[in-house]
Formats: structure tokens, sequence, C-alpha cells
């Protein structure tokens, strides 16, 4: 069994003592009512937390001077009594479980977007810096219609505070740390990072005073120290308290650095902190910064931050930054902090300190970075989770047990059908799961080789289904009428995926030209008919010696083997810029392709936006040629053409091309099997939403069997 002995162990914040060194990272999470009070959805969305294990939870983002200062539509408000009653409901629930939790003071200064939204004025140090950015070229008209924009027509309202500003900031902090006291919470957190206004005093990107609030990072620091002490004065020397702050302001010109950050860490320990919670900013000139800091993509990005600040404090340090558990739990070990706190992971699965402590880490549902909760707050919607449909929905979907036992044959072995699998079987019922492959995945499988943190949730999904005693797994096996009759099936579920056509494109048919499912049934060992008819002699035996050896049911030798071999030639032209398309160019061109996409619709419509982001940057560094508003009417030997929205037509030179358009719902298979029997069907087969879409209806439906 697998231990993890440096997370177990219980520690000390100041008088607060805790079970173990797991946190809850604080979160933005949009799941206030629209008053800025804690109502059903969020209480119950903590309390599933606390359930899970760990040993203290941060409540993120909650305003001091609420609605003011806000950077959320749906956020959390302290600035008022009124507040109280349903945080302390909140806090009453987290602490039945045995578990503590913080709340994370806040004013967003200049990015109070809401304020920006209802015209009132931003509060900032000193005149920001005229800003540019790219962030909204790669938005799709649906989401820019959804972004935060200025009231009216005019300029956004900037207000540089003045000493009875700074004072009246100072004040709101306080009275919200003594409404904290009085809601219950266990801790307070001051957010000091991040550009909120704290943090907009401690940098000198933003902050260019010239009076004792301005210059040296000890007059910057300055109201932080007001902060801290009337905040002591409210609620005592006891009270556990800490401040979160910024390593590093990436990209900022004069911005803080890790010296600044060491500094005001040693200043704060001296006014009377029991903590610090080390994180970093990236200024969003361009969009896919914001993965670089606070949202890291990099594994372990904060944790030689945290080990130099650490060096210069006696009080505890909390870290955070994409750890794995086993990454977590070495950081301990090696005194690079002393507590974790997880975020996204804790959306993906709140039980995972749970998991941690019993030593089951093969049972975590992983995070796949695919930045879906993020995106949400970009479009002022509530945070969700790609990979658990349960996340924001605890007061609305349970896991219960069955009130009758039934036989459940599920059709698929992809994401949808594991998933479907997996909660019926939780719930009570026995299971017959179908996949007419030789193995589990589906197009997951694949789609892990273009994003290797697929990878992860299916390990996880093939895992539970394989170690759950009430579902028998059937490979190579082909359902119909027949083998439903015999199997007895009380109810069939239909996870069979999507439906390909190939587009109405003259050239189509040629051999150099694939679809998607072609290049999947190639790369997994089970495209012999189309390996006969486009491969040559030499591409089939090796084909065949994957086959043999089994390296096609191993994703990560898969993906050693596609470096080597794979049936596209030098120059590739990929037809369609949705969610396939991109990370099939992603995948190609760290394969030595040269790359050029057709986007006759919007980019990326699929993928979420910090994620798309991320893919698009990529793609342009790698100088992948992505061509928009592009119809495309032949394929010939050596090139395609297509029309341009002008109507000129042009070609690109391509010695291989890919289909990576016509998905569409299969509704037709669950038909042909109508009878006695009730079908459901879900997943691509349903309606075309990929991993996210898949793992939603699943769970949908099945929580209802």
């Amino acid at each position: 069994m697998t231990t993890f002995s440096h997370l177990s162990k219980p520690g000390k914040i100041g008088s607060l003592e805790l079970k173990n060194r797991m946190l809850m990272a604080p979160m933005g999470s949009n799941f206030a009512e629209t008053d800025g009070t804690c109502g059903e959805r969020i209480q119950a969305f903590y309390e599933e937390r606390a359930k899970g294990g760990a040993a203290m939870l941060t409540m993120g983002v909650v305003s001091v001077a609420y609605p003011h200062g806000t950077a959320e539509p749906y956020q959390v408000g302290i600035s008022e009594d009124k507040f109280i009653p349903g945080l302390k409901q909140l806090t009453d629930r987290v602490h039945q479980h045995g578990t503590k939790i913080a709340i994370q003071l806040q004013h967003a200064g200049k990015t109070a977007v809401r304020d920006l939204a209802e015209g009132r004025d931003l509060w900032v140090p000193s005149m920001p810096a005229p800003h540019k950015t790219d962030m909204m070229n790669d938005l799709t008209k649906s989401e820019l219609s959804r972004f935060i924009r200025t009231a009216g027509t005019s300029a956004p309202k900037i207000r540089v505070m003045d000493k009875d500003d700074i004072q009246q900031m100072v004040q709101w902090f306080a009275n919200a740390a003594e409404r904290a006291v009085k809601a219950g919470f266990d801790a307070i957190e001051l957010h000091a990072a991040h550009t909120y206004i704290i943090a907009g005093f401690l940098s000198g990107f933003t902050n260019k005073r010239d009076d004792e609030y301005g210059g040296p990072i000890e007059n910057r620091a300055r109201l932080l120290l007001e902060v801290i002490a009337a905040v002591r004065e409210k609620v005592g020397n006891d009270f556990p308290l800490w401040l979160r702050l910024d390593a590093q302001e990436l990209h900022m010109p004069g911005g803080i650095t890790i010296d600044d950050c060491r500094t005001v860490a040693k200043m704060a320990e001296q006014a009377g902190v029991n903590a610090v919670s080390v994180s970093a900013y990236a200024n969003p000139t361009k969009g896919e910064a914001f993965t670089e800091a606070p949202l890291v993509h990099k594994p372990g990005q904060f944790i030689d931050w945290a080990k130099a600040v650490k060096s210069d404090v006696n009080i505890p340090v909390i870290t955070v930054g994409r750890l794995e558990p086993d990454a977590a739990d070495k950081a301990i070990n090696d005194g690079v902090c002393d507590f974790v706190a997880f975020a996204r992971k804790l959306l993906a699965d709140p039980e995972l300190p749970n998991k941690v402590l019993e030593g089951r880490p093969q049972d975590i549902r992983p995070c796949i970075y695919c930045y879906a909760c993020v995106s949400q707050i970009f479009v002022n919607e509530r945070v969700k989770c790609a990979v658990n449909p349960f996340t924001g929905q605890e007061a609305e979907l349970a896991l219960t047990a069955a009130e009758q036992s039934k036989h459940v044959v599920v059709v698929g072995g992809g994401p949808a059908g594991m998933e479907a699998a997996r909660v019926a079987a939780l719930r009570g019922h026995r299971v017959t799961l179908c996949e007419k492959s030789s193995y589990l995945g589906g197009t997951l499988f694949f789609a892990t080789l273009a994003y290797g943190e697929n990878g992860a949730l299916l390990d996880y999904l093939v895992n539970a289904v394989k170690n759950n005693d009430n579902i028998d797994i059937r490979l190579n096996t082909q359902v119909d009428s027949a083998l439903l009759e015999e199997l007895n099936a009380d109810e069939v579920i239909m996870a069979i995926g999507a439906n390909r056509n190939a587009p109405d494109i003259d050239g189509a048919d040629q051999n150099h030209v694939w679809s998607g499912d072609e290049l999947r049934l190639l790369m997994t060992g089970e495209g012999e008919e189309i390996a006969q008819r486009k491969l040559s002699f030499k591409q089939r035996m090796m084909m065949k010696s994957g086959s043999l050896i089994g390296i096609t049911k191993s994703t990560d030798a898969l993906q050693s083997l596609s470096k080597l071999w794979m049936p596209l030639n030098k120059d590739v032209v990929i037809i369609g810029a949705g969610l396939v398309g991109l990370e099939l160019a992603e995948f190609l061109v760290e394969r030595g392709r040269n790359v050029t996409v057709l986007a006759e619709d919007e980019i990326g419509a699929e993928i979420s936006i910090v994620r798309r982001w991320r893919v698009l940057a990529n793609l342009k560094q790698h100088s992948v040629n992505i061509i928009k508003s592009a119809s495309v009417s032949q394929i010939s030997k050596d090139n395609v053409i297509y029309q341009t929205a002008d109507g000129e037509t042009k070609t690109v030179a391509a010695s291989s091309v890919i289909i990576a358009t016509g998905a569409q719902d299969n509704q037709q298979a669950a038909q042909t099997l109508a009878g006695d029997i009730k079908v459901h069907n879900i997943g691509d087969s349903a309606s075309v939403d990929y991993i996210e879409g898949a793992l939603k209806s699943a769970t949908r439906l099945a929580v209802t069997l």
C-alpha cells in the first residue's frame, strides 16, 4: 500500500490544530446567490469537500466591501451583518465532519470587474498604465457577448486612493474579519496577491505613489501591515491569521520579485501573522500567461519559491501549484513547505485526502488540467468540472443506493460507458459492460495521445470498472437484440460514440486522406482493412509488430512509437479547427510535421477558453498556419483547394490530409434495439460534447436508474 506519511501527520498554524497537511486552496467559484449570500449551492459544495478528509478548507475571494470591489458576479460578501447567517450555516456544516474552515478576505482593486460592469469606481494605488492584451482575439462570438464590459460607452472610472480611502480599506478588512469570527470561521487569510488591492500596493508595477505608501518595498507594504494590525485588534492575538503572497509577478516590469516576497513575509511574521501561502501571478497580456500563474500548468511550478520563503520565516509555509500527492508528500518531507493546498484536484475529487490517507491513490479521480473550471469565470458562469459532474451540483445530484437492483447492460466502453457502469454499480445495480473492440477507452484512448493529461482519467475509469465486482466486462462483444435477450437485461445504456460521416469533398477518398477514426484504428492495431488499402507493406509490418507486442494497448508506448512512425507525410493539412483538429495539430507538430489547419467555423469552440489560449499559443510557437473562413472544395494529390470568405480560390500544399469534421450523434443505433427493454442513449452517441459531455450525461442517467 502506498503511504503518504508526511501528508498524513497533524500540524498547526498558530493556535489552529489540523489533522493532516492537506488543505483546500481558496478558489473563486461563482456559487454565491445573486445578493452575495451563501445559499444551498455553495453550502453543499463546501460540505462535500469537508467530507473528503481535508484538514481545512479555505473559502476563496470573500468580498470585504460587497458589492464594491468584487471580481465575480456571484461572489460571496461579508461587508454587512446580513451575510453572517448564511456563512454560519456553511461553517456549521463543514464542522460537522471534523474539518476546519478559513475565509479569504479580498478586495479586487483594479480587477473589480463587477464595479467595471456596473459603473462604479475602480480603486487603485496609482493610475494604471495602458494595458494591451490579445485575450479577446481567441474567444467565440458567444463568449465575447458574455465577457464583462464597462457600463455604458464611457471609459472605466479610476479612483486613485487618497489617505481617507486607504483608511476606509483598512476598516473594511477589519470589520470583515470581525464578522468572520461571528460566522464561525476558524482562521482568516488575507488576499495579498493576484493584483488585488493589497498586491496592487505591494507591486512596483502598479504602485507609483510618491507618498509613504509608495517607493521602497517597506512603504509599499504599509497598507498590508495596517490591515494586519487592524484585523488583530478585532480578532485578538491568538486567532489564526495568515496571508497569500505573490512570489513573483511575471511579465510585469518592476513588479513583485521573490526578494520582495521574502521581505514582506518576514515583515508580516513580525506583525503577527501565523503563516504564509505562496502563490504567483502573470500579467495576462497574452491569454496563455494565465497558466503560468496563478493557475499553473507546469507541475510544481511554485515549489522553489515556497522553499525560498520558508528559509526566511519561522512560521508555516503553504504551497500550491499542480502538485500530485506523491510530490506534495515529498515537498513536506524535504522541508520545502509545511502544508499543501489542493485546488482543481478537489473539484475533480473531493475525497482525494481520504484516499491519500487510506493509501488508495489509484482511486483518485484526476484533474486533467483542461481548465473548464476557471474558464467559466471569464464568461460569468458558475464553476464546473469536466471530469466531475457533481461539482457545483451537490445540492441536486446525489449518489444514493438504488431502490431496486437491476441488470443494466452498457454498450460501449468509452468514457461515457465506463462512467455509467461505474456509477450504476456503485448504486447497487448489476452491470454488464460490452465493448466491441479488444480494449476499454474508446476515443479517450486516442485522445490521450494528443493530450497526455487525459491518460490519468483513462487509467482511473479502467481501474474503476475492472475492480468493481458488480461489473462484468465483455470485450470483443457486438451487442444485438439476441444478446440482450440472453442477458435478460432490465435496462440498456447505449454509449457507442459519435457517428462520423465523411464530408462531401471531391477527392476525400484518396489514400493520403485520413479521418480521425481511421488514424485511431491504425494506431490501436484494429484497422486491418484500412491498412491493406492505404499502407505500404513496410508500414503494415510496423503496425502489426506494434500490435503483436502489445504496444497498441499502452498509451505511453504509443506516444513513443508515434514519434518514430506514423502513416503521415511531412506536410499535413487538417480540415477542421475544433477540439479534434487543434489537438491533432499539437500532436503532429511535436512529431516533426508541417501543419496547416483550415477553419471554416470558429476556432476551438469546444475547448475551454483557458486551454484554448494554451493550444493556440503552442501552435503559433510551432509556426502552424491556421487559415480562417476556409471552405474546402477539393483535395488533389498534393494540395487542398479552398475558398476564402471573399470567394477567392486558394490552394495549400498537402502530402497528407486529415479530415477532423463530420462528428454527429448516433441516435439510430439505440432505435435498432428498441423493444420491450428500456434503451437510453448517452455520450457522443446522444450529443457530441466530448469528455465533459460524456461523463455528465452518463452520471445524470446513472443516478436515476
